[in-house]
């Protein structure tokens, strides 16, 4: 499918949030995917991932994950001080913000006519991890989470009970969880101690360890991460996963 861009800015409780949207063109209603960026926001790379997501089909909102802290259009390089800043704002940004985004988005996709309110998350590096925060939202159905940081520890600012692995009985729809084995920012022992949490609940998932080190998806900066046979398929255990829980 031939995809349109556009952009919306939607009000949340801590400011205006720029989310970028692409979508099939034409008419018709889709299923919704909210993608989650790396602590750099829509990158080439994330805004080519999430066109190659919306041509199969599926409308695919990119928000800016840092939008408190930063000015409306901020795209942080691959670089040490786009990567100081960005996380910067990781360790700034109060984890229930993320959850009145997530809502803000979830209402603006059930007012749209070319989106029929069936809805995923999926994400990278950090938005691996805003993608299995989305899945907290009752209205998210699947989430297809790649190397998501920070689950196996508590980083990211929290009140107490507020961390996403403390709020897996909220957790309704079904995970895909990717990994690298060689990822340099989740340990093995990270790893063991977040399967072990899930297998431990009701919650459906599929978990995946390919060879590959962090970052493996993304086509552009810190040389010799991308992978593209592993990325290739990454997208399609995501598209098995929306195809089963959003078609």
């Amino acid at each position: 499918m031939r995809v349109q861009s556009d952009f919306a800015d939607l009000d949340t409780p801590t400011g205006v949030m720029r989310t970028y949207i692409h979508r099939p063109v034409g008419e018709g209603s889709y299923p919704a995917i909210l993608f989650y960026s790396e602590i750099f926001q829509q990158t080439g790379p994330i805004e080519r991932a999430a066109k190659f997501m919306a041509s199969q089909g599926y409308a695919v909102l990119v928000p800016e994950v840092f939008h408190e802290l930063n000015p409306i259009g901020t795209v942080l390089a691959y670089d040490d001080a786009g990567r100081e800043k960005g996380n910067d704002d990781k360790h700034s940004k109060n984890i229930e913000g993320y959850d009145t985004d997530n809502q803000a988005m979830i209402a603006f996709l059930q007012q749209q006519d070319w989106c029929n309110n069936q809805i995923g998350a999926m994400g990278y590096c950090i938005g691996g991890h805003l993608a299995f925060r989305a899945a907290l939202q009752p209205e998210i159905k699947g989430a297809a989470c790649f190397y998501g940081t920070d689950l196996h520890i508590q980083t990211i600012p929290n009140q107490p009970g507020q961390h996403s692995m403390e709020r897996l009985d909220d957790i309704k729809g079904e995970l895909l969880m990717i990994w690298g084995k060689q990822d340099n920012h989740i340990p093995a022992e990270g790893l063991l101690k977040i399967y072990q949490e899930l297998n431990a609940t009701d919650i459906t998932f599929t978990w995946h360890e390919f060879n590959a080190g962090h970052a493996f998806m993304r086509d552009e900066g810190d040389g010799g991460r991308y992978d593209a046979q592993t990325a290739q398929l990454g997208y399609q255990l995501a598209l098995n996963l929306f195809s089963r829980t959003l078609r």
